[in-house]
């Protein structure tokens, strides 16, 4: 299968290294530092979980010199989608899908208005990942989890197409999770993703403090009810017990777990806010859903959105 990812950072780069080290094809759009060094030298992934290896795969900074792909992912960061998107519209012909393992709920629709919902496939993904140096991504744990499936007119069991696909990432050692409606999936992510990266974003901590604090640890579970009533007021069938599966996960990860957008945030780069808190305080304005705690964190990170403000 030949598959095309848009981005080759810590999570295109890593999942589009194993593809390739399992005989598929796969060709990375890149830029900058990083591009030149998977050019030259490959991909270089470095994990405890799938072992030290090199991939030797071709890299473009011109998704036009790459030409139409069975499977296109999409990995960058959503606040790139403006550049993205129209570069994924290249790599997208009759038979080709394309699949966004994006953060947020967001993605899919905003995919699908380039290439339309039949070609379309969502997926969230469950993985700690970084780029070490340009060329090399380190991988910090165990998890290389990808849930996915159809997200417009869901039938009632995975497709062929998403079937093929999950054969493909099975045979390249990912832990891939075939489902006939990834909404409810990207939703389970969302509900946990959007308030863990808002908390430790503005109160620039790791879960642990966070999670040893009462007072914080309760508020921190209150916004894990507001994304999970949105969710359910989103027509999303959401399990009953989501928002004790999420507190029984938070409270046995490493204290010393912080989320991307805190790692963006004292890094002073631009965040992913607009796709995370944002989205949740656009969508409950919508559907009429109080999200106090999260409209507030969301207001102490925006000035930070597109990074270090200038405080002169």
């Amino acid at each position: 299968m030949r598959f095309a990812f848009i981005g080759a950072g810590a999570v295109g780069g890593y999942y589009g290294a194993l593809l390739a080290r399992a005989g598929h094809a796969v060709t990375f759009v890149a830029r900058g530092a990083h591009l030149e060094a998977i050019q030259q030298a490959g991909i270089r992934i470095v994990s405890d979980a799938v072992g030290d290896f090199t991939a030797r795969v071709t890299a473009e900074r011109d998704a036009v010199r790459i030409g139409v792909v069975d499977v296109a992912v999409l990995t960058v960061k959503t606040y790139d989608n403006d550049t993205a998107l129209p570069v994924l519209a290249r790599l997208v012909g009759p038979g080709t899908t394309a699949l966004t393992l994006q953060n947020g709920v967001d993605s899919a629709g905003q995919v699908a208005a380039v290439v339309g919902e039949s070609r379309t496939l969502a997926g969230a993904t469950y993985i700690a990942t970084a780029i070490d140096a340009p060329g090399v991504i380190r991988q910090t744990g165990s998890h290389r989890r990808v849930v996915f499936g159809e997200c417009f007119n869901p039938p009632a069991a995975a497709t062929p197409r998403v079937m093929a696909i999950h054969d493909a990432l099975t045979s390249a050692d990912i832990q891939s999770e075939p489902v006939a409606d990834a909404r409810t999936a990207l939703w389970e992510k969302f509900v946990y993703l959007a308030p863990f990266a808002a908390f430790t974003g503005a109160s620039r901590l790791p879960i642990g403090p966070l999670w040893a604090d009462a007072e914080s640890r309760s508020a921190l579970l209150a916004a894990f009810g507001e994304v999970a009533a949105l969710a359910r007021a989103s027509g999303i069938a959401l399990p009953d017990d989501v928002v004790a599966k999420i507190q029984a996960y938070s409270a046995r990860i490493p204290a010393a777990t912080r989320s991307s957008l805190q790692h963006d945030l004292s890094q002073g780069r631009r965040l992913e806010l607009e796709s995370l808190a944002g989205s949740v305080v656009r969508r409950a304005e919508a559907a009429g859903v109080p999200t106090p705690i999260l409209r507030t964190l969301y207001a102490v990170l925006k000035p930070y959105a597109n990074g270090r403000p200038n405080e002169s």
